[in-house]
């Protein structure tokens, strides 16, 4: 019939936490807030989060996608050789970790230290879960607010590290538009490295 999506994914991995093609061709899902993940994420995802603990594996992957598409089949088998157990199980073990931690620097430290993230990944999952209080700590966005990438990036979690991080998050916050909120600063950082990169493109 015409208008009718039909799906042929039989199959699909329930530990990865997709539905089958039953449930896709009953649920009457909104499939319209999953084109904006960022919004998805903060707005619905990360709101659950911090009420139950929990993080669905597709949820989780679509985090990873969204910081950097082309390392997602890495984590996702990097996440499984870590726990010992399948991607969802180990998903489920590094939310567990997020969410008991007592501080938002245990937060960071659960992802770098136990699950091998490095900085920017480890503080992009956290902007998404948390982000009045964390934001991505971001090449260009450190560009823009002079504060050092490198070597931290790449470093493992310590103390300097966390340090910092803070130091890195206090100069967005000061030095981006007092109207914006965190995560708006953090935007309005990249749109502005972004846009200067293109002018020297067009010189």
């Amino acid at each position: 019939m015409e208008g009718t999506v039909r799906f042929t994914h039989i199959g699909l991995d329930k530990r990865m936490g997709w539905p089958s093609q039953k449930e896709h061709m009953s649920d009457n899902i909104d499939y319209l807030k999953f084109y904006d993940s960022e919004s998805y994420l903060i707005n619905d995802v990360s709101e659950a989060f911090r009420k139950t603990g929990k993080l669905k594996p597709i949820d989780f992957m679509t985090m990873l996608i969204w910081k950097a598409e082309r390392a997602k089949n890495y984590h996702k088998r990097r996440l499984a050789k870590l726990g010992g157990c399948t991607f969802a199980e180990a998903v489920s073990k590094l939310a567990t970790g997020i969410y008991q931690s007592a501080n938002h620097k245990q937060r960071l430290e659960c992802l770098m230290g136990k699950w091998w993230f490095q900085l920017p990944t480890a503080t992009a999952i956290l902007t998404l879960l948390y982000p009045k209080d964390f934001t991505v700590f971001d090449w260009r966005v450190c560009g823009e607010v002079k504060i050092d990438y490198e070597p931290w990036y790449s470093n493992n979690f310590s103390d300097a590290v966390w340090d910092h991080y803070i130091s890195f998050k206090k100069a967005v916050e000061e030095k981006g538009p007092q109207y914006l909120t965190l995560r708006d600063k953090d935007r309005f950082f990249i749109g502005r490295s972004n846009r200067r990169s293109i002018a020297e493109d067009c010189e």
